[in-house]
Formats: C-alpha cells, structure tokens, sequence
C-alpha cells in the first residue's frame, strides 16, 4: 500500500479528496500514483479488495480506479458489494478484457467511466475530475439534506400535517377544513413551520421538504 502526497499540499490533503486504487498490476499502481502526484492529487494503492476494506475511509471526499479482474472477487461483484455496505463512492472500472456487456453493466450500476487499458493519461485524469466532483456534489446534497432534517425533527405532529399540506398548495381555509381546525389555528400552525424550518417562502418550504424526502429515502450505511 503506498499513499502519494506532495509536500506542498500535505496539509490540505490530509483530509481533502483521495483517489483509491485497486489494481493487482504493481507497474499499473506505481504508475497511476505517479501520474496522479504530478497532479497533486492524494492516492493509495492497493493489490486487493480486502487490504482496501481494511484501509477506507468512506467519510473523506474520494473515488476508486478499480480493475475489472482482481484476485478474488471481480471488479463488477466488489461494485456491488460496495453498495450493498452503503458505500457510494464514484467509480472509475479499467480494463484489459473489456467488452460491451461488461461496461453496460458497470455503467448501469453506477460506475463514472470504463476505460480499456492502455488508456491515455488525459482521459485517466479527466474521469478523476468528473468522479471527485460527482463525489463533492452528493456530500453537499447530503449535508443539506440532514441539516433540513434536523430541522423538521422541531416540528410537532400538528406541524408536519400543516407543512404538508402547504407543500401540495393548499390554502389556510382547506387545511382547516382537511384538519377540523380553525383557520386562526392554521395560520399560527403555518408561522411555526416557516420559522422552524428557516423557510423564507412557500417555495423554499417546497424545497427543504423535497430535501427532507431525499434524506428519508437515503440508505443507511
């Protein structure tokens, strides 16, 4: 296992994106590492599925370059093996044997790119690009996500049947009607959701619910 950092940006990669690799090729891993420290980029390499369990983090901004064919388990059975332990770290499959089905079905599941080795350098480094950034863009959704979650969590019973039927676009008068409450009662029930929810309007209110949707739908890891 060899980690690859520069001096110069060892701090800020110290907990900054990481590429992992899987390759039980030795001159594959030296090179991709190399490759990818000319960028700067932190990686850590390893020969099989198991030393990269025992290593992960699956908390730290990263992707993996897996190899299709490894020792053990395929490329394609460990992706699913990742995202049955709640693992959704971008994937980027390389290949000497690759073949249509083989990258349909690896697409299909997920994977960012399957490039067919020998690759060039350029297209290694932008599928790493797109897979870092696939990765930032679902951590901040995340984050988002459970910050409106913590939000929602304030609400009482009352509250939560009002936000939603706020959200479907009903007005004071049908949620009083919907509920067997006063139309008073309503909007006090309504002024609790906005301001509890940090809402500025309806249609952010709108927003953080659907947010609120996508942190009840998300897997546990």
């Amino acid at each position: 296992m060899t980690e690859v950092i520069t001096r110069s940006t060892a701090r800020q990669v110290a907990a900054g994106p990481i590429v992992y690799i899987l390759d039980d090729d030795e001159s594959m891993r030296e090179a991709l590492t190399d490759l990818l420290q000319s960028m700067q980029i932190a990686s850590i390499a390893f020969e099989t599925t198991q030393a990269f369990l025992e290593s992960f983090d699956r908390d730290r901004p990263g992707c993996i370059l897996l190899d299709v064919r490894l020792p053990g388990m395929s490329g394609l059975d460990f992706q699913g093996h990742l995202d049955r332990i709640g693992s959704h770290m971008p994937i980027i499959f390389m290949t000497g044997f690759g073949d249509i089905p083989m990258s349909v079905r690896a697409m299909k599941a997920g994977a960012v790119d399957f490039l067919t080795k020998p690759f060039r350098d350029q297209d290694l480094l932008d599928a790493v690009t797109v897979a870092l950034d696939r990765d930032a863009k679902r951590r901040r959704e995340n984050a988002a996500s459970d910050a409106v979650a913590s939000l929602a969590a304030t609400l009482t019973p009352r509250e939560r049947e009002v936000m939603a039927a706020v959200v479907e676009g009903l007005m004071n008068k049908q949620i009083a009607f919907n509920l067997g409450i006063s139309e008073i009662t309503v909007k006090l029930h309504r002024g609790n959701v906005m301001r509890k929810m940090d809402a500025r309007s309806v249609a952010d209110l709108v927003r953080k619910s659907e947010l609120l949707e996508a942190s009840a739908s998300r897997p546990t890891p």
